[in-house]
């Protein structure tokens, strides 16, 4: 579709949507996100803070986690300024640019951190399989080269995004299914030929969740071979409790993925309630699990933690 200029047409602003049939609980709603919000956001930056500060958590492990809780700070700040502004001041338009902008942010750190859970299966990997050559494998200028590349893979695989759907006209209205902007959201209002952005974002997927979620699946069977090959049962069951936190981030990320994924191909008669809300699963929940996961679960974060607060309290 072609305005008057001959150029295609694209609208200015995009309309944004809460949950379907949630209007009347909107203010829950809106309590709901602020506080998910405010766990992602303090729990991520207290891990940040714990580790520059605690000379004992100056390690890859916990290089790793700063990484993770830096991309889910991303992942947080991407979404936070339209989903406030939807649930908590009704205003429901962002400007087009805006929204392609928007959209690129939330992908790229949502494969961001695909990249950064492989990076940590990796250390698990080293640390268990190899704990000899830990230190030698796995030095500073190794783990900011790793950091880099999953930052440079992801930056350059979703740059071409936004200029894809710059060239396409919408003439299918201007209304989104979210509270922000999404890829897959965007191809269900535009016109013309979308093959090629379908094309190209299954590429990614598959290069990104597929090529990681496979060797994840590997460093963990190699991980467990290594671990029945020990001799004494502590000593099993101490190598693979340095796991679990992992496991635990791990299946927080891709358990959403691969449910919206179901719902998508054998559900498609689903309610839009139900999509919208695992949408929000797979965007909101693993920030703000991430941080208490390894708060729980790791006894150096754990005593950071309480070190801090008992100082806040003399």
């Amino acid at each position: 579709m072609l305005d008057l200029n001959g150029t295609p047409f694209q609208p200015d602003t995009l309309q944004l949507t809460g949950i379907p049939g949630m209007q009347r609980g909107q203010a829950w709603v809106a309590l709901v996100f602020c506080i998910l919000y405010l766990i992602s956001i303090v729990g991520n930056l207290s891990i940040l803070a714990l580790v520059v500060r605690e000379p004992a958590l100056h390690q890859p492990m916990y290089y790793f986690l700063s990484m993770l809780s830096l991309n889910d700070l991303g992942v947080s700040f991407s979404t936070l300024p339209t989903v406030l502004a939807t649930f908590c001041f009704n205003f429901r338009h962002v400007g087009f640019n805006a929204c392609l902008v928007q959209m690129f942010f939330i992908h790229t750190f949502s494969f961001m951190e695909s990249g950064i859970l492989l990076a940590m299966s990796f250390d698990r990997f080293v640390a268990i399989c190899d704990p000899l050559h830990y230190t030698t494998v796995l030095t500073n200028s190794c783990i900011l080269a790793m950091g880099l590349g999953i930052l440079a893979k992801s930056f350059t695989t979703l740059l071409p995004f936004p200029f894809l759907v710059k060239r396409l006209p919408f003439c299918k209205g201007n209304v989104l299914h979210h509270s922000y902007c999404l890829h897959p959201d965007l191809m269900k209002v535009a016109c013309g030929d979308i093959h090629v952005n379908n094309i190209y974002g299954l590429f990614v997927v598959i290069l990104t969740y597929g090529i990681d979620s496979a060797f994840i699946l590997l460093s963990y069977a190699l991980i467990l071979r290594a671990v029945l090959a020990i001799a004494s049962q502590e000593q099993r069951l101490k190598a693979l409790n340095t796991c679990i936190s992992h496991i635990c981030a791990v299946l927080a990320f891709y358990v959403p993925i691969i449910a919206v994924s179901m719902i998508h191909r054998f559900w498609k008669s689903a309610p839009p309630v139900v999509h919208v809300m695992m949408s929000n699963v797979y965007l909101f929940v693993p920030p703000m699990l991430n941080p208490v996961i390894y708060s729980v679960r790791t006894k150096e974060i754990r005593r950071g933690i309480l070190k801090g607060f008992y100082k806040s309290q003399s």
